[in-house]
């Protein structure tokens, strides 16, 4: 059942691309499903556009008009949202903010509870915490507040904690959320649920028996409209340090002692804790960075819109994580994220080793070895769980042959999913961080990604490397032919 919560939500970058694609229709669900008290919630955007109120109903009317049952339903959304043209390096305008959000909060009696979300570039996260405060934007009426930032949290560890610093003049530790919108996604969420939830699960999820774990987060398209931003971030700050750190920790986290915002993220810590910083010359062993190159009418990447000709930005990266602790050594997790490969997807395969002794083979019964079992968790674009077992083929004999159980999200399951922001909104609203990442989590990834990103900024790379609507370069499946190991995705 539904629990209708008041609140105060405050929206900087209220005029971008993202608030009209992801945000504003996710408040809306949440609005119609009744996680929004209807007759006790409020939203003040804020942007540098003059634009009226009435302009921004337009907008909010036009971006849920798809989820909206009639256009009624929509305006009387849009009818909660109110509009104020803002700098937010002016510290004057925090204090009509203030005002205004204290005339709102009596409107709709909300007691209290505020919300602000930060959707804005990094470099103004910590002006606009100092001024929310200094300017008494933040409630002191016994109601919650609660801040909400996206990515990227910094560049590197330094800049990271700088701005950590500078939200914690502001804001407790625990009144901040950090979205990494992966969190939300249902897929990644199960695997807490198959773990945990499944002696059977647990008790092989370690180097017993498990070779090596593969996570793969692909794209099929280029930089296009982002390569502004995409060369002076490259594929280790887009998507290692983040998304993929997180569900590394997940993957190798212990068991927590609830499933509580702080025991879980504990965990989470501790995983991460371990995981092995490598020296320079390990890093030049265990990573491989890749930039696609030009195929057909597809220009490579120097020669993309907005991006320099002489770019060393990487679009590709593989690598090896390891992680020094009970569970996990010896146990290679091999990562890799690239644009412009074969497909669009993210998935992760947990490859099984295989019996020690193969009865079936020596007996002379089966030609071949058999294979190794795979568990492999589909997060995009459908959610889906394949066992690939070994079973005998039909017929005389004992010859063996690949047996998949599969479980596909139905399409009843799937209309209920919410989106990843519906749902990491909904957490934050009710006060729950399992699903964002802490500084500590934060902090340890970045410690990780920049000895990386040192070795890489001082060594020349061999750029274009990699064909569109390949897999990426071949120094990848290089990294796990090291090891005996290939990738099960090819």
């Amino acid at each position: 059942m539904a629990t209708a919560t008041r609140a105060l939500f405050m929206l900087f970058g209220a005029t971008g691309d993202l608030a009209k694609r992801k945000l504003y229709p996710s408040i809306f669900n949440l609005y119609k499903k009744g996680y929004i008290d209807q007759e006790h919630f409020a939203l003040i955007g804020t942007g540098r556009r003059e634009w009226s109120d009435d302009k921004f109903h337009e907008v909010i009317v036009e971006s849920v008009k798809d989820n909206a049952e009639s256009e009624d339903e929509a305006k009387g959304f849009a009818s909660h949202f109110y509009y104020m043209s803002h700098d937010v390096t002016n510290p004057e305008h925090y204090d009509a903010l203030s005002e205004y959000a204290n005339k709102l909060d009596d409107k709709y009696d909300i007691q209290g509870n505020r919300i602000f979300y930060i959707s804005m570039a990094p470099n103004f996260f910590g002006t606009v915490a100092k001024n929310l405060k200094a300017h008494n934007c933040l409630s002191d009426n016994g109601g919650f507040n609660r801040l909400i930032i996206e990515k990227p949290f910094g560049r590197d560890y330094e800049s990271a904690e700088e701005l950590n610093n500078a939200l914690g003049k502001s804001f407790n530790e625990n009144q901040v959320y950090r979205i990494d919108h992966y969190l939300g996604k249902e897929m990644v969420q199960n695997i807490l649920a198959l773990r945990f939830g499944n002696p059977l699960i647990e008790g092989i999820w370690n180097n017993k028996y498990i070779k090596n774990v593969q996570v793969t987060l692909a794209e099929k398209l280029g930089v296009e409209e982002r390569a502004g931003y995409y060369d002076g971030a490259g594929a280790l700050r887009d998507m290692i340090q983040n998304h993929t750190m997180q569900m590394l920790s997940i993957l190798t986290m212990e068991d927590p002692v609830s499933f509580k915002d702080v025991d879980v993220r504990s965990e989470k810590i501790r995983a991460l804790r371990s995981m092995r910083i490598y020296s320079p010359d390990e890093v030049r062993e265990n990573f491989v960075r890749g930039q696609y190159g030009k195929n057909g009418d597809q220009a490579d990447y120097r020669h993309e819109d907005n991006v320099p000709e002489d770019s060393n930005t990487e679009t590709y990266v593989a690598g090896k994580v390891m992680f020094d602790n009970q569970r996990w050594a010896n146990v290679p997790f091999y990562i890799r994220t690239g644009k412009m490969l074969a497909d669009k997807f993210t998935r992760i395969d947990i490859v099984f080793k295989k019996p020690l002794i193969d009865i079936f083979a020596a007996s002379g019964k089966q030609e071949g070895d058999l294979q190794n079992n795979v568990l492999t968790l589909f997060v995009d674009p459908v959610n889906k769980v394949i066992l690939h077992l070994n079973g005998k083929k039909a017929g005389q004999g004992m010859e063996m042959q690949p047996l998949d159980l599969t479980h596909v999200q139905s399409d009843a399951e799937k209309a209920a999913t919410p989106e990843p922001y519906e749902r990491l909104i909904h957490d934050a609203i009710l006060g729950d961080a399992t699903n964002f990442a802490s500084w500590d989590e934060v902090g340890r990834a970045w410690k990780f990604a920049d000895v990386i990103r040192n070795v890489w900024d001082n060594d020349q790379p061999d750029f274009p490397n990699y064909t569109p609507g390949s897999m990426g370069p071949k120094t990848a499946d290089e990294l796990l032919a090291r090891d005996g190991n290939e990738w099960i995705k090819k």
